[in-house]
């Protein structure tokens, strides 16, 4: 699955009515399960506790709309699911330009936007429009329709898991309850599917196994984590959570709560030599890795975007679109995340099978007539050489050799393929 594929998956999804629960959310799990076969979809019931959380209430919008006396329409559904604030409550009302107002979100200083607004956990209703059209409003009496159904229902969230050789897991996190939004919506599902299909296709033989979660943001993580957390700090070495993975504008990591795990080393060694990288501290944090990397869960899991969240301009607005995703940022998304899986793959932790410098020109692998500059090209081979003693990581190695990630991992196979290196999962026991 390329890039320009993964934006015709969106575009197929657009139109969903996402919210944390509803048939939204599950018509888009639908969707994402022909792209994901094995998918399984889990479903925790209304009023369920989930650790110090309740599972809400189910919300189904089915449309809505403000109409003026004079038959005009506003801030219709049907043009835009943006135009409802998640969980609004059913109605059916009348009332003056002034009580109106009082119900509408806008975001001022982008005017011809609109936002996105939700109520999960109070009840109220409430209308979403940009500036320009709340200014343009007439005087008169309005109607106000929100056709919406609120009760005792389910959650659901899709989990999908690879198996491996290995019971050890790479693990995937991403989420499925933003109504019409590109970037900070449905790049993260569509990378993830794209990456299980590489998996499941180009790595029939893995070592590892890879687990595939698509939740509803908050709720949905934590949900899944009261059922599955002590298995996941059994197994998980590394996870990340994909969120605006879009965009070709930037590359972002969020670190874990300690900034040091594996997953963190992966991330940084897939970002070196990037474009435009930033880097937050979990301070900054916003996304699922909120909850992975509570405390007590402790999860080995990081963020990974395009331009983080809450930081470009159209985030959380109806301008997050397909102006601001492209084939080009989704591709690089699944690109380097590709990397991080070769990587693992290929075996994290080299060792030189020989004592002392292997002889490379016997075996193809270094020029055989020696003049100056005739090894230049092959020095990173014997770079990659001299720091495999089992102690160092991959990722250790991009950094302490300055290399791409992919150009390590490729040296290592080919060293292995000629049986001078050998690889294991984890460091050597005279440096654990």
């Amino acid at each position: 699955m390329n890039g320009q594929e993964m934006i015709g998956h969106m575009k197929a999804m657009w139109d969903f009515p996402r919210s944390i629960t509803g048939h939204g959310t599950r018509k888009t799990l639908d969707y994402l399960k022909d792209l994901m076969p094995g998918l399984d979809i889990l479903a925790y019931a209304s009023g369920s506790q989930v650790f110090d959380w309740e599972i809400p209430d189910e919300w189904n919008i089915y449309d809505a709309y403000i109409e003026h006396e004079s038959g005009a329409r506003f801030a219709q559904f049907s043009d835009s699911t943006l135009h409802i604030m998640g969980y609004s409550i059913p109605c059916d009302l009348k009332l003056d330009r002034e009580e109106l107002l009082e119900h509408i979100h806008t975001q001022p200083d982008q005017p011809d936007a609109i936002p996105y607004v939700t109520s999960y956990y109070a009840d109220r209703w409430g209308f979403c429009m940009s500036e320009k059209e709340r200014q343009s409003l007439p005087p008169g009496r309005y109607r106000v329709v929100i056709q919406a159904d609120k009760g005792p229902g389910h959650l659901h969230l899709g989990e999908l898991l690879l198996p491996g050789k290995r019971r050890d897991e790479i693990f995937f996190s991403t989420y499925v309850c933003h109504p019409a939004m590109a970037n900070d919506q449905l790049s993260g599902p569509v990378t993830a599917a794209a990456l299980a299909h590489y998996i499941t296709t180009r790595l029939p033989d893995r070592e590892y196994s890879y687990r595939f979660v698509l939740l509803p943001e908050t709720i949905g993580s934590i949900a899944y984590l009261s059922d599955h957390a002590p298995l996941l700090r059994e197994r998980v070495k590394a996870g990340f959570v994909l969120s605006c993975t879009g965009d070709d504008r930037a590359f972002g990591h969020v670190q874990s709560r300690l900034g040091n795990s594996l997953a963190d080393q992966a991330l940084e060694a897939a970002l070196l030599g990037k474009k435009n990288v930033s880097t937050s501290s979990f301070l900054d944090r916003g996304s699922d890795e909120r909850q992975y990397c509570a405390p007590g869960i402790d999860l080995p899991v990081c963020g990974f975007c395009r331009s983080k969240y809450d930081t470009f301009p159209e985030y959380h607005t109806s301008a997050d679109n397909f102006d601001v995703v492209t084939a080009q940022g989704l591709q690089g998304s699944l690109d380097l995340l590709v990397s991080i899986v070769e990587a693992f793959e290929t075996g994290l932790y080299p060792r030189v099978t020989t004592l002392g410098e292997p002889q490379l020109g016997k075996r193809g692998l270094y020029p055989t007539l020696s003049r100056k500059g005739s090894a230049d090209e092959f020095l990173n081979r014997t770079h990659v050489i001299a720091y495999s003693d089992g102690n160092h990581s991959l990722f250790d190695l991009v950094r302490m050799l300055d290399m791409p990630l992919t150009e390590v991992t490729r040296e290592v196979r080919i060293l292995k393929d000629h049986d001078l290196l050998r690889t294991e999962t984890h460091a050597s026991a005279e440096n654990r």
